[in-house]
């Protein structure tokens, strides 16, 4: 399978990224030269994950039959210091809010979106400590 994105200058830092299936603003800080527009190119890359890994998530424990009440995916992640700067650290929580949890299955389908289906995890392991942490309110 092949992704194919194309990405069209408008003006100063403003750049619009286009798919078959939708298009992103993306744009630097106004300090930078942009108008804030849009995202910025690394934190759009934590979005990546976040939505990887939860989408893989909801599906799992729909398939494991786990109801749930909300769910949501922040991260941090630590840029480097010196040019190119990319993030050396990469911390992941997953939050779960509502009452009776099953958490032998939401563990385990954390477990599997982290170290087997998460492609995009898979790829920041290739340059940052990636970690996590499973978190009940």
């Amino acid at each position: 399978m092949k992704h194919s994105i194309t990405t069209v200058w408008t003006e100063d830092m403003h750049f619009i990224s286009k798919s078959d299936l939708g298009e992103i603003h993306l744009d630097a800080a106004k300090e930078a030269g942009g108008s804030g527009q849009g995202l910025r190119s690394k934190p759009l890359m934590l979005s990546s994950l976040t939505g990887c890994t939860g989408m893989d998530i909801v599906s799992l424990l729909k398939k494991m039959r786990v109801t749930l009440d909300q769910f949501e995916v922040q991260v941090e992640a630590s840029l480097t210091e010196e040019h190119p700067k990319y993030y050396k650290e990469t911390h992941i929580k997953y939050i779960f809010s509502g009452k009776d949890f099953d958490e032998k299955k939401i563990e385990k389908a954390v477990d599997l979106s982290f170290n087997k289906y998460c492609g995009v995890i898979e790829m920041f392991k290739a340059f940052s400590k990636v970690t996590y942490e499973i978190i009940y309110l």
